[in-house]
């Protein structure tokens, strides 16, 4: 037997059905005995909402009226009526078992399952498999049109039923005409069996991905936006009636190894990927999210894997993963496993505990558990903060792509500064250098779009491109490497940077309006440093010392000559026209600066070292000096900066609130260069004289 279903909802109707969050109002529902070719009795109820707004389409096309809908019953108790009615029916026609069969997938998918997980109560599992009629009568009828541009309507004119939608009442007709439809299939012409029901995961099903998996593109998105917190389960929820693939679900994660708000998620086919689109800026909780198209390499970057350790920590399915931060160093797995007693118990003892740890063997203080049932797990996080020797622990849950990620792309990687000198190509740092002081010939762009470029601010200047200094065009980044909307930009002088100011303040740049305000240089640096300017004042930046983005390797002799392929990046098609930019000056050779071979494509880059002061592609290597200054700045002599080799130490390990006062006393008693430090770094007038006269500072 089928039961044919449909629905509708205070909100959009028909191919958005289900798009724009609003909640379930109709049910209408008849059963259908396919062998005896027989129905029951059409049953109509209304259902109450928690919100009886009813949009401008939903009014017009049903017909329905808010005071109507607020005597109706709410959801809970309209699908226990319809699963005891759909009983009775059966009982009547002689029948045990049915399928639901509707119009097309979106009242079952992005209706019913959704809204049910909202309002924390269960479908019967009727609804975890249904019939799709479009798909059905397709199959039945090849010629007619595609699944995608079917509609009730159109499948009546295929197979001329002459019913007339005005006699009928909403809903009502609907069902009517998809019975006819159904019969229409049955007949000896015909003779179409219902075979292959569509189907709703009940859960999400955790598993291990290998980067030699080919994932096609047209099955992932991108959710932005998550909460912090939230889990593998959290975001199935979210996507709830669509069907994520096993193990689906890969947490991003910022240079830190802590969650970013963003997820990659794998469907199990595009039809399901397109559906999960329209859950566009729907809500969990209070926020919004955000939805959109990303790739099959994006996903495997984040969720695939090779380690044969992860991989057989992993190969245990369906366990709940507790990710635990913060242990002592010393921590054994004894000391884990005592942590968590026996209320929750790991699976498979030590088995089920990976620890994760730095390529040199040291541990990281993060560990990855398992546990075999949701009652356990819950048992392990409520120990979060609680205390293991001297440090309090936390706990969150994980996933399977966040451990592939901890422990193969962030602790396995690479480190920032790699410990042997990798192949070295000179760029020429452009002939200029960032305002500083209090006269204020720079400008504030406030409010940009988040789209806007170099072209999109030197269009908006207007004739006021001209008195950009050069090289002066400085884009703000956050610390993700996104455009914050704002941007700096140095002019010839304070005049020129008022007549700016007046000039383009609230005017507009493709859809919004830009604020434009006067500044100085010092407020200008404090910005793109990591501070903030705002009415109140300045803020200063989270770290005092200015650093360049990315640091310079300058401790190595040998120059190397730049690649035919590289070269071609450093073409004179810099952020400000060609006649605007300076020629380095006969009497001082450019000074070559030295950084890594993938030099070549910081350009694009630029905030790839992180922490790293939000500034303008400029002082990464955005060249515009000729290519004939490229070469011959690659073969000439090059004096070491430093005077010797192995003269620079790197530290690591520092607690985030150390400031110069604590590392000049940490190596208090060793000689040091200032003067090369100076060169190596890009230090303010104030830094450089704390560095040539650190026994007077530190005594303040």
């Amino acid at each position: 037997s089928l039961v044919v279903l449909f629905g509708a909802t205070a909100g959009a109707y028909g191919a958005k059905l289900g798009s724009d969050e609003r909640e379930l109002i109709l049910l209408v529902w008849q059963v259908v005995d396919l062998q005896n070719k027989k129905v029951g009795t059409l049953h109509k109820s209304l259902v109450k909402a928690d919100n009886l707004d009813l949009s401008d389409q939903c009014r017009e096309v049903s017909g329905l009226t808010p005071e109507g809908l607020g005597k109706a019953e709410p959801l809970d108790r309209v699908l226990q009526q319809f699963s005891q009615l759909v009983s009775s029916d059966l009982k009547v026609l002689g029948r045990s078992s049915y399928t639901l069969c509707s119009d097309g997938q979106l009242l079952i998918r992005q209706v019913l399952h959704p809204e049910t997980s909202k309002k924390n109560f269960l479908l019967s599992d009727c609804f975890y498999s249904f019939y799709d009629l479009r798909k059905e009568f397709h199959t039945c009828y090849p010629s007619s049109a595609a699944v995608k541009d079917q509609t009730i309507k159109t499948m009546a004119e295929y197979l001329g039923l002459g019913t007339d939608e005005a006699e009928e009442d909403f809903g009502v007709w609907q069902v009517k005409t998809m019975v006819a439809i159904i019969f229409s299939m049955l007949s000896e012409g015909c003779n179409h069996v219902f075979t292959e029901p569509e189907t709703v995961k009940h859960k999400y099903e955790t598993g291990p991905c290998s980067k030699s998996e080919t994932v096609d593109s047209e099955t992932v998105i991108r959710a932005r936006g998550l909460p912090w917190q939230s889990s593998d389960q959290d975001i199935a929820r979210f996507f709830k009636g669509l069907n994520i693939a096993k193990g689906g679900v890969a947490l991003c994660l910022n240079s830190q190894g802590r969650r970013n708000g963003e997820a990659l998620v794998r469907f199990v086919n595009p039809e399901q990927r397109d559906l999960a689109l329209e859950r566009h800026k729907h809500h969990m909780g209070s926020r919004y999210i955000e939805v959109y198209k990303a790739t099959g390499e994006e996903f495997l970057k984040i969720a695939g894997g090779t380690s044969n350790e992860v991989a057989q920590f992993l190969s245990k399915e369906n366990q709940v993963i507790i990710r635990m931060r913060g242990l002592p160093f010393t921590a054994t797995q004894e000391d884990v496993l005592g942590f968590l007693g026996p209320e929750c118990p790991v699976t498979g003892g030590k088995e089920g505990l990976l620890f994760v740890k730095y390529p040199d063997g040291r541990p990281t203080g993060d560990a990855f558990v398992l546990f075999s049932c949701e009652e356990y797990a819950q048992n392990a996080l409520k120990k979060h903060k609680e205390i293991l020797g001297k440090r309090y622990i936390e706990l969150f849950r994980s996933t399977a792509a966040e451990v592939q990620q901890v422990v193969l792309n962030r602790y396995m990687s690479t480190p920032l500064i790699p410990t042997l000198p990798t192949p070295i190509i000179p760029v020429i740092p452009p002939p200029y250098t960032i305002a500083t002081g209090s006269v204020r010939d720079c400008v504030r762009l406030r409010g940009l779009p988040y789209t806007a470029g170099i072209d999109d601010i030197l269009e908006f200047m207007g004739d006021a491109t001209g008195d950009i200094k050069p090289h002066g065009v400085h884009m703000v980044l956050n610390q993700q490497g996104r455009p914050s909307g704002d941007a700096f930009i140095q002019m010839k002088s304070a005049d020129k940077a008022f007549m700016v100011a007046q000039k383009c303040h609230k005017k507009m740049m493709k859809d919004r309006y830009v604020e434009v305000f006067q500044c100085s240089g010092e407020e200008m640096n404090f910005v793109l440093m990591g501070g903030t300017l705002n009415r109140s004042g300045l803020s200063p930046p989270p770290c005092k010392l200015p650093c360049l983005s990315p640091p310079a390797y300058a401790a190595f002799q040998t120059a190397a000559v730049i690649p035919a392929e590289a070269a071609a990046l450093y073409q004179p098609q810099a952020l400000l026209p060609s006649t605007r930019t300076p020629q380095a000056s006969a009497a001082a050779p450019p000074t070559v600066t030295y950084y890594p071979a993938q030099a070549a494509q910081l350009y694009m880059n630029y905030t790839a070292y992180y922490p790293s002061p939000p500034v303008s592609p400029t002082t990464v290597g955005y060249i515009a000096a000729p290519p004939g200054a490229v070469a011959a700045a690659a073969t000439a002599t090059h004096t070491p900066i430093l005077p010797q080799p192995g003269a620079l130490v790197r530290m690591q390990g520092l607690p985030y609130n150390t400031g110069m006062k604590e590392i000049l006393s940490f190596f208090q008693g060793y000689q040091y260069a200032p003067d090369d430090y100076n060169g190596l770094i890009q230090l303010s007038d104030q830094a450089r004289s704390v560095l040539q006269a650190p026994k007077e500072w530190v005594c303040l």
